[in-house]
């Protein structure tokens, strides 16, 4: 029978090799002549005075080859790629520094690495604070840090960074968490501490309380930095990364011990200059009401984002740290601060609040 005509010509594995490595070839061929194009955008950014990074060219053209897909090629490893050759093309045009909270090894790294790629050079700070003051002070172009998880809320040292000011968000990043149980005891029963960052160890609370009811928790100021603490402690373990374990030769006792399988932490990157609306973003906001002791000040407030036109995803409140028992309120809403609708809004709380502050407008996530 004659086979269909759509249907291709058998082939051996030593042929399918070969087409492999022609492709290849090929791939190479247009990262080269991507790169001639990149000298020409580097030119013409240094004409007009335009920075290297441009984040929302380049969410916008993730966005557009996730639509268009590769095939049988794994979406996800669709943003993988590109965001490496996006990254070896911002080192073809200048120099940038990426600070993160470290050591190596946090899921900060992780983000970091997953928002810039390989090619910029990494600055590692021992606090949240160290990131914000690198990229304030100028000793890094940008900053990552962890913003909100989905089962323990939002990161307090990264949202009062923002609130003090100097810098603003300039995109986002979501991940999903897995945490590991790491170091060198024999078996559970040996772990009498367990060292971590304490977003982590609440993103665990439940696993631990099963496994290792006894255990002492310590916290320290990243989970990276929980590994370096367990290494010399036999009678302790970490929470952490796979990565932790493998950059700091601490064997996993544990695996996916997060409370919750859909955990996730939306990380973000922080820079001086604020982003360009691309169609699809997101501003975090936050604002004080002048008079918070009258009825209903909060629901009339928050009715000036509604009456704009302005879809609300998210708020929480803040104590104001200026006197007791007043409180700062985050929100982050649907849109630019330059579109129509937030601008608006902005005026309106304006003329209600005591103050009001956009901490940043970004392109949302393209999620795969």
């Amino acid at each position: 029978m004659k086979k269909p005509a759509s249907e291709p010509p058998a082939l051996n594995l030593p042929d399918v090799r070969r087409r492999i490595d022609s492709v290849d070839e090929q791939l190479l061929g247009l990262l080269a002549e991507r790169a001639e194009l990149v000298a020409f955008v580097a030119e013409a950014k240094r004409e007009n005075g335009l920075a290297t990074v441009d984040p929302e060219r380049e969410n916008a053209v993730l966005r557009r080859l996730l639509e268009r897909g590769a095939g049988r090629f794994p979406r996800e490893a669709i943003l993988a790629v590109f965001r490496e050759i996006m990254s070896a093309s911002v080192s073809l045009q200048a120099s940038v520094r990426v600070a993160y909270l470290g050591p190596a090894g946090t899921f900060s790294h992780l983000a970091a690495r997953t928002l810039f790629g390989y090619a910029p050079s990494y600055l590692e700070e021992a606090t949240i604070d160290g990131v914000f003051d690198a990229v304030t002070r100028g000793r890094a172009s940008y900053g990552v840090v962890p913003l909100e998880n989905s089962s323990e809320g939002s990161v307090a040292s990264a949202i009062e960074g923002l609130l003090n000011g100097g810098c603003v968000i300039r995109r986002e990043v979501v991940l999903p968490i897995v945490h590991c149980l790491i170091g060198r005891a024999a078996g559970l029963s040996e772990v009498e501490r367990v060292y971590s960052h304490p977003q982590a160890l609440g993103q665990c609370r439940g696993w631990l309380a099963r496994a290792l009811p006894d255990a002492q928790l310590v916290h320290t100021a990243s989970t990276a930095a929980a590994v370096q603490q367990a290494r010399n402690d036999p009678s302790a373990a970490a929470v952490g990364s796979s990565l932790a374990s493998e950059l700091y030769g601490l064997p996993v006792l544990a695996t996916g011990i997060q409370d919750h399988g859909h955990n996730q932490t939306r990380f973000v990157m922080i820079g001086k200059e604020s982003a360009r609306p691309t169609g699809d973003d997101r501003t975090t906001l936050a604002f004080s009401i002048q008079d918070d002791s009258r009825r209903g000040s909060l629901r009339r407030t928050l009715g000036c984002l509604e009456e704009s036109g302005v879809n609300m995803t998210r708020i929480e409140s803040r104590p104001s740290r200026v006197e007791p028992w007043r409180y700062v309120f985050v929100v982050d809403v649907e849109g630019h601060a330059e579109d129509a609708t937030v601008i608006r809004a902005l005026e309106k709380l304006a003329s209600e609040c005591e103050w009001v502050k956009v901490l940043g407008s970004y392109p949302r996530y393209p999620a795969p």
